[in-house]
């Protein structure tokens, strides 16, 4: 267990779960720290891929499975998508066994086959999303500026910032992945390009178990990284295989390459938000593209932080995931989710946060600076005058992302500047 273990926003959230439910499900990418996270919230743990131990497991999960589940709980199933018949044997357990958070299991893909699944887990099992680190749990952020608090008490807020545009290029590049922050700068930014030239090689063809072509692969992720934050359609993902692509190549065999890297969890697209408008607008609700963590374009681009602070609009646009990969962080732990709005007018807001409870909030990102923060408090207040508040609620607030500035703040108008570099959950 690493001793220097910094704390995530998740850690709260899976507390809670155990609580209230019998078996507790991680899923997110590989080396974003689930298990790690789950270690520590464990009781007893056995992984499914230790290659010393991997044959026999398999081998009890045909016949014995109860066999693995033994142990004090909650019990950790580390990468359970290993032997998927484990799943009823944990949903059986959990119907048999009194009291909650017996088991907790960990997964960075979706099972390949699930003809071995019976039962869905409905009413045993609750789901938890873990994703890359964001800049307060890796300790960038000095996180005084709480989203919670924005949604419950919007008022005066004041907090300097600590980062600069260098910084937040190389941050961009380095990702959030945990491991990261234990080694040397020099060597730091190799973390998110071993962690692409894994997905090329290895981990996009485990995904369904169909060996995928790995300079395929490179083009699709290039171009995916080209398109983060637009709503670009296969055709046009098509278009840019094409280019390098001696092969017929059709939209379908596409599509099931990008399934497969949601599969493990490496892409993450943005749901369109729907709400209701004063005018008649039709609302685009094609999906945003965006990769789980903006390192993951940077290394796919073969991009530095040097590249990216020759080239803003880059910069900007990888920024933008970035503050995405935060939001949904933040956004999980309020119970809510982050969506794009984008209408037939072309009026387009970068997030809204929307939480259950119908409270939502709209955001901008941008870099910074006054003629760019215009902008966003001019998107801001465009939006939230068409929306319809005698049938839905008005915005909880409305906030410019920066990735830099000197302060946060709370215009005159109401609306907040926050850079990236002070925000927490």
């Amino acid at each position: 267990m690493q001793e220097n273990y910094r704390t995530r926003v998740v850690d709260a959230m899976l507390a809670r779960k155990l609580a209230g439910q019998g078996a507790v499900v991680i899923e997110g990418p590989k080396w974003c720290g689930k298990t790690t996270t789950a270690e520590r919230h464990a009781r007893s743990v056995i992984y499914m891929a230790d290659n010393k131990k991997k044959n026999s497991y398999l081998q009890l999960a045909d016949v014995d499975p109860d066999a693995l589940l033994d142990g004090d709980i909650p019990h950790l199933i580390d990468e359970w998508q290993v032997a998927p018949k484990l799943w009823d044997a944990v949903r059986f357990a959990v119907d048999h066994r009194k009291g909650v958070g017996h088991f907790i299991l960990t997964g960075s893909a979706v099972p390949a086959d699930t003809k071995d699944i019976v039962h869905t887990g409905t009413g045993r099992f609750s789901w938890l999303t873990m994703r890359p680190m964001t800049l307060w749990e890796s300790g960038e952020s000095n996180g005084r500026v709480s989203l919670r608090q924005l949604f419950s008490a919007p008022g005066r807020i004041t907090a300097a910032n600590d980062l600069s545009l260098t910084d937040v290029a190389f941050l961009i590049c380095r990702g959030g992945w945990p491991q990261a922050l234990y080694v040397d700068k020099s060597v730091v930014l190799d973390q998110a390009r071993n962690y692409y030239d894994a997905v090329v090689k290895q981990d996009i063809s485990r995904a369904d178990g169909i060996n995928r072509r790995p300079e395929r692969v490179r083009r699709l992720m290039r171009s995916y990284a080209r398109h983060q934050g637009t709503q670009a359609n296969l055709s046009v993902i098509r278009q840019d295989l094409l280019a390098n692509d001696t092969d017929e190549l059709k939209e379908a065999t596409i599509n099931s390459y990008i399934n497969a890297l949601k599969k493990i969890f490496v892409i993450e697209d943005m749901e369109a938000w729907n709400p209701n408008l004063r005018s008649k607008s039709a609302i685009r609700t094609s999906n945003t593209r965006y990769f789980v963590d903006p390192s993951i374009a940077t290394a796919a681009l073969g991009l530095g932080p040097e590249d990216l602070m020759g080239d803003l609009n880059t910069l900007g646009l990888l920024f933008e995931t970035l503050c995405v990969r935060d939001l949904r962080v933040f956004a999980e732990a309020l119970d809510g989710e982050v969506f794009h709005y984008r209408d037939k007018s072309g009026l387009e807001c970068d997030a809204v946060v929307h939480l259950r409870n119908g409270s939502y909030a709209l955001i901008e990102m941008k870099l910074g600076g006054d003629r760019l923060i215009e902008e966003g408090v001019s998107t801001l207040k465009e939006l939230a005058s068409q929306i319809d508040t005698d049938r839905m609620k008005a915005p909880s607030f409305q906030m410019v992302l920066t990735a830099v500035g000197d302060f946060a703040y709370r215009r005159q108008d109401g609306v907040y500047v926050v850079p990236i570099g002070c925000l927490r959950d």
